[in-house]
């Protein structure tokens, strides 16, 4: 796959937003758990346990210091999960529109961000 090389200012703040769309995953992750049964105590559990698994495979996987090298294809493929799982949680607390916004900008970020890591792959 061709890439381009982004623009410093764009790269930067593709960089940012890549951040904080990795937050705002797991604040969602959070919040569906905490919205996704009845007792307290599972509530916490779900709050807790959902977004920590999600930052450990992104972590063990997808972060630029990953634990794991994955190949391009395998870093998209955790972040779609991640990503994806952030969309289904918006929906399912009832956000739609927050899950289709969250989603087109995960996509477009998500996008910029590997055809910039292919330009600077074949430099």
């Amino acid at each position: 796959m061709a890439g381009m090389r982004l623009p410093a200012p764009l790269h930067v703040l593709n960089e940012g937003i890549a951040f904080l769309l990795e937050l705002a995953a797991l604040a969602c992750l959070a919040w569906w758990g905490w919205h996704s049964a009845e007792s307290i105590a599972l509530r916490l559990v779900l709050a807790i346990a959902a977004p920590v698994a999600a930052a450990v495979v992104w972590g063990l996987f997808a972060s630029p210091k990953a634990t794991f090298t994955l190949p391009l294809a395998g870093v998209l493929a955790v972040k779609a999960l991640v990503f994806g799982a952030a969309v289904a949680t918006l929906w399912a607390v009832e956000r739609p529109t927050w899950a289709l916004v969250f989603g087109i900008i995960a996509v477009v970020n998500t996008g910029l961000a590997a055809l910039d890591s292919q330009a600077a792959m074949h430099r």
